[in-house]
C-alpha cells in the first residue's frame, strides 16, 4: 500500500462516496476506484461495501481506518516539521464556514492571505454551522468560521468579528414604517426561517427567547437553506425573516424589503473562529493569525 491509496481510502470514508472523494482530491471517479481496488488487492481484503448511493466500511475497512489516519497524520506532522526548518509555510488548507462568513467574510480576505502565503492551497467549503463544527472536530476541516457555537463539541471557539442580524419584511408591510415593534405583535405573522443547524437560526432564536417568546410559538410557514432564499421569499410577500445585514443590503437598497424596527433587532451576533483541539498545521496557524489581524 502507498500514501496515495491511503489518502484516497480516507477521502471516500470521510465524504461517503467515490465521486465526492474524487472531487475533493481533484481526480476522476475512475481514478478513485482504481486506487481503492489496488489497496484492496494489496491488503487482500474488501475494505468498502458499495451499496446504491452509499459506501460502508467492511470489518477489514474498520480495522484499517485508524492505522490509515495515523499514517497520514504522521506524514503531515513530518511535512510541518520540515517546513519549519525551511521557514516556508506551504501545504493544503481545508476551511469550513457557515453561510455568512463563507460567502461574505472569508472570500474578501483569502486573496490577501494567498498573496502573503503563495505556497498554500486553500479549499473553502460552505455548510451549516453544525456541519462546519463537526468537520473541524473530525479533522475533515483544518479550521472553520461560524456565526454560532454548538455546545459540547470538542473544538475551541474564538470570537472574531461580528455580523448584524436584521428582521425584514416585504416593502409594503404594515411593520415597515413602525418603530418599537414587539414580538407580541409578531406572533401571528408568517415567518420564513433557516434550516435546523443554521447559525443564523440559532442566533435569531436566542434573541426571540430573550424577548420572552418561545420560538416554537412563531408561525413558521417555510424553512429555507440559505439567507438569499429567505430574502427572495420575503421580497415575494411570503412572510417575515431574519437574515444577515450583508445578505439583505442590496434588497434594502433597492426597496424590495424593509427592516423591522424593534423586537430585539437589529442585533450584532459574534462570528467565531473554530479551532480543533489537535495541533494546528503551519498553514492553519498562519491563516488563523491572518484572520486575527484583518478581522
Amino acid at each position: 500500500m502507498n500514501v496515495s491509496q491511503l489518502r484516497t481510502f480516507l477521502a471516500v470514508v470521510d465524504h461517503g462516496s467515490f465521486s465526492e472523494a474524487g472531487r475533493v482530491l481533484g481526480v476522476s471517479q475512475p481514478a478513485v476506484t482504481m486506487q481503492i481496488q489496488a489497496l484492496e488487492a494489496d491488503v487482500g481484503a474488501t475494505l468498502l461495501d458499495r451499496a446504491y448511493r452509499k459506501v460502508d466500511l467492511t470489518e477489514a475497512g474498520r480495522t484499517l481506518l485508524p492505522y490509515a489516519r495515523q499514517v497520514i497524520d504522521e506524514i503531515e506532522e513530518a511535512r510541518t516539521a520540515l517546513d519549519q526548518l525551511s521557514g516556508i509555510v506551504s501545504g493544503r488548507l481545508s476551511v469550513g464556514a457557515s453561510t455568512t462568513p463563507g460567502q461574505y467574510v472569508l472570500p474578501r480576505v483569502l486573496g490577501g492571505f494567498l498573496r502573503e502565503y503563495p505556497e498554500v492551497g486553500v479549499s473553502l467549503r460552505v455548510h451549516d454551522t453544525s456541519e462546519v463544527i463537526a468537520g473541524v472536530e473530525s479533522g475533515e476541516a483544518d479550521l472553520g468560521m461560524t456565526g454560532a457555537e454548538v455546545h459540547g463539541a470538542r473544538v475551541h471557539y474564538e470570537r472574531l468579528g461580528s455580523d448584524d442580524l436584521l428582521m425584514i419584511c416585504p416593502a409594503g408591510h404594515r411593520f415597515a414604517t413602525r418603530s418599537n415593534v414587539t414580538f407580541a405583535q409578531l406572533t401571528d405573522e408568517p415567518f420564513i426561517v433557516r434550516e435546523e443547524g443554521s447559525g443564523t437560526r440559532m442566533a435569531a432564536e436566542d434573541v426571540i427567547r430573550h424577548a420572552g417568546v418561545d420560538p416554537g410559538e412563531l408561525k413558521v410557514v417555510m424553512e429555507l437553506g440559505t439567507n438569499e432564499a429567505i430574502v427572495s421569499a420575503v421580497e415575494g410577500g411570503m412572510g417575515i425573516g431574519v437574515v444577515s445585514a450583508q445578505v439583505a443590503a442590496k434588497a434594502i437598497e433597492l426597496g424590495t424589503v424593509a427592516t423591522i424596527d424593534g423586537a430585539g433587532f437589529p442585533v450584532a451576533r459574534p462570528l467565531f473562529l473554530v479551532l480543533p483541539r489537535r495541533t494546528l498545521t503551519r498553514a492553519s496557524e498562519a491563516f488563523a493569525n491572518y484572520l486575527r489581524g484583518v478581522l
